[in-house]
């Protein structure tokens, strides 16, 4: 039976905005005038809600600009070019309490997450069901149980000790609060350890490909969470936990279920993969931001080219200049070395017309997969392997052709694999996150284009925690401040 809730997403947009458009974090009206109090009593309900979750997700609050920007921006990828005031305070790390980003961040995670655990609780009480409606119900909790991994696991990165840091355990560190059941208007909160919120979000995972495979579902988009997109995103979690065989493992599978062993090798291939919507063939999970439902000047597109942020300096120095990935990368007729303007990368949208904001985002992909693996392999001690699995992403540089072109010794070979991390997953923010687990001691808020130059020198980012916003804390709900969180950013 076809999924009912799959529909063009300006009918989602319009059925979202015509019910609710505030910013309560425990909203419950959500889609199709469908209460998630009272409303998930039938199978078709709980797909219109399913609905409204992925909108959450889809926001730029969240997935669609906040959540995943901050990777990027606050690292030493990014260059900014002082001409807008957009997202600065991270870039020089120099956030406050009150940071509207992370407010949202917050508040839509939290939206996501509480949705997806009413969608959970309603679909566990439903019984008396026809053959094809189990088999709905099924997809519909395989994928709550995602969205809600997938919210906890951006909110713990953004708001707690990395989990994992070169070897070192920091699981029992304030983490966020975990929702496994709704949680009521008014009730008490407390967070729990970063350990405990990891612990949530591979059950989760594991608990939605369960779910899968009781639907017996078949792959047919990257638009919405599958068993790739899950198992890509459980790769994801097993190498922050430094689970490396299981993250190796979990990225096969993801490669497997679409089928992928290969990535574009041309220019034009590689450009072709961000020409907008489900152009990107190596994508298990994205978002469907198109030219008409998108985020406009709100948009990641916007941010990467007129509100002044560009590949940095560096990360231009460790990228060959025929490297396929520079493809998608040019610059504004308005550009000049000093002041950068990027022409927004992989939000291009080369095949809608070129205009940024209707490029979209591509959360989850085959290249982050083979490079999880190279990583995994290589902490691993299985070098060959690490270095088959880099070489499938390194040929993106036509100097490389094969893995005698490699590294040979661990250290160099891991060396390799940092940077290249930070040459294919530029723009889907990664990068901070990388380097606080691996404990580099960071160059960061870099000046002075076209020159190489860093205003923050050596920082130990892997102490690097955001505060949670003001707001939560003052509600009064139980919520606590990490304590000394303003001591782990640099003194400016």
């Amino acid at each position: 039976m076809k999924k009912l809730y799959i529909k063009a997403l300006a009918a989602l947009m319009l059925s979202v905005g015509a019910t609710s458009c505030g910013d309560s974090f425990l909203e419950t009206e959500i889609s199709n005038g469908i209460d998630l109090d009272g409303g998930l009593s039938n199978v078709q309900n709980i797909g219109y809600a399913l609905n409204g979750t992925y909108y959450r997700l889809f926001h730029y609050y969240f997935s669609g600009n906040y959540a995943t920007s901050i990777g990027d921006i606050a690292s030493d990828i990014t260059y900014w070019n002082g001409s807008t005031g957009h997202w600065s305070d991270f870039y020089q790390f120099t956030p406050t309490e009150t940071s509207t980003y992370l407010y949202y961040i917050w508040n839509y995670g939290y939206k996501v997450a509480d949705n997806s655990s009413r969608i959970i609780k309603a679909g566990k009480e439903l019984t008396d069901l026809t053959e094809d409606e189990q088999s709905d119900l099924d997809e519909f909790m395989a994928e709550a149980y995602a969205l809600r991994a997938y919210a906890h696991f951006q909110l713990v990165n953004v708001f707690a000790h990395q989990y994992m840091v070169n070897g070192t355990s920091f699981a029992d560190q304030p983490g966020i609060v975990v929702i496994d059941e709704p949680i009521a208007a008014g009730a008490q909160v407390s967070r729990s350890t970063v350990g405990d919120a990891y612990k949530a979000i591979e059950s989760d995972l594991l608990k939605s490909l369960e779910y899968f495979d009781r639907a017996g579902w078949e792959n047919d988009g990257i638009f919405y969470l599958t068993p790739a997109a899950v198992q890509g995103l459980l790769s994801r979690v097993y190498l922050y936990e430094e689970k490396y065989a299981e993250s190796a493992q979990a990225a096969q599978a993801a490669l497997d279920l679409k089928g992928i062993t290969e990535l574009t090798y041309t220019d034009a291939a590689y450009k072709a993969l961000y020409n907008g919507g489900a152009s990107n063939k190596e994508s298990f999970f994205a978002l469907n931001i198109n030219t008409t439902d998108n985020w406009s000047a709100n948009s990641c597109g916007t941010l990467w080219s007129t509100y002044s942020y560009s590949p940095s300096p560096y990360l231009q120095s460790i990228m060959a200049e025929d490297d396929v990935r520079r493809a998608v990368w040019g610059w504004a007729s308005n550009s000049t070395p000093t002041t950068p303007f990027f022409n927004s990368g992989k939000f291009g949208a080369f095949g809608l017309g070129g205009n940024p904001a209707y490029g979209t985002n591509y959360l989850i992909n085959a290249p982050e997969m083979f490079l999880n693996q190279a990583e995994a392999y290589l902490k691993l001690n299985q070098l060959d392997n690490a270095k088959d699995a880099l070489l499938i992403v390194a040929k993106r540089n036509p100097a490389i052709t094969s893995v005698a072109d490699l590294p040979t010794s661990a250290e160099e070979l891991f060396a390799f694999i940092q940077e290249e991390r930070a040459r294919e997953l530029f723009q889907e923010g990664f990068r901070l996150y990388d380097l606080r687990r691996w404990d580099i001691k960071a160059n960061l808020y870099a000046t002075g284009a076209p020159n190489i130059n860093w205003f923050i020198k050596d920082f130990k980012i892997s102490d690097c925690v955001f505060p949670i916003p003001a707001d939560e804390i003052n509600a009064g709900f139980g919520v606590e401040q990490t304590p000394g969180w303003s001591s782990t950013f640099p003194t400016i």
